[in-house]
């Protein structure tokens, strides 16, 4: 059989045999199993600072989707102490996880439409509203693998300050 005493077919045949190697070889990374996302529910009681005179207080409901980061919805109905203003809340909310997924300290952003619904003058759609946007900084207790509660703090406006406790459950 006769040597191959073309130098160039011989960088070709090598590049070749090194592609069929590398094309070859086990892909690990593409092995592993996917981490599942978690779908949670978290009712819970707040208190912020809606109020023309002092703190109105309310609950909350909020759902959101994901691990590390989390995407989802938010209702926060807030009732003024003295009866002047009441508050529906509806946020969209982006959470980060800063220590791990699903547990521990956390920042969520908050966005969406405050409506403020006068108690003498209840009507749909309201005469007012804002926009409502704000962070909330707090911390997810695992209770077990399912329940959870997380206490926060949270800024923005037009509420200015407000905290809250919640309770849920993670599927």
């Amino acid at each position: 059989m006769a040597k191959m005493q073309n130098p160039a077919c011989r960088k070709t045949l090598s590049f070749l045999a090194f592609i069929f190697l590398l094309c070859s070889l086990p892909v690990f990374a593409q092995n592993t199993a996917k981490e599942s996302q978690d779908l949670w529910i978290c009712p819970g009681g707040e208190i912020a600072m809606y109020s023309v005179s002092n703190a109105a207080y309310g609950g909350s409901l909020s759902i959101a989707y994901g691990n590390k980061a989390s995407i989802g919805l938010k209702a926060a109905w807030f009732i003024d102490g003295n009866m002047e203003v009441n508050t529906l809340e509806l946020n969209l909310i982006f959470r980060w996880y800063f220590l791990r997924p699903i547990s521990g300290l956390f920042i969520q952003f908050n966005g969406g439409p405050a409506i403020f619904l006068q108690s003498e003058s209840f009507t749909i759609p309201s005469r007012l509203g804002a926009v409502s946007a704000g962070l909330s900084l707090g911390w997810r207790f695992l209770l077990g693998r399912y329940w959870f509660i997380e206490p926060s703090i949270r800024g923005g406006y037009p509420f200015l300050a407000g905290a809250g406790l919640s309770g849920g459950l993670r599927f």
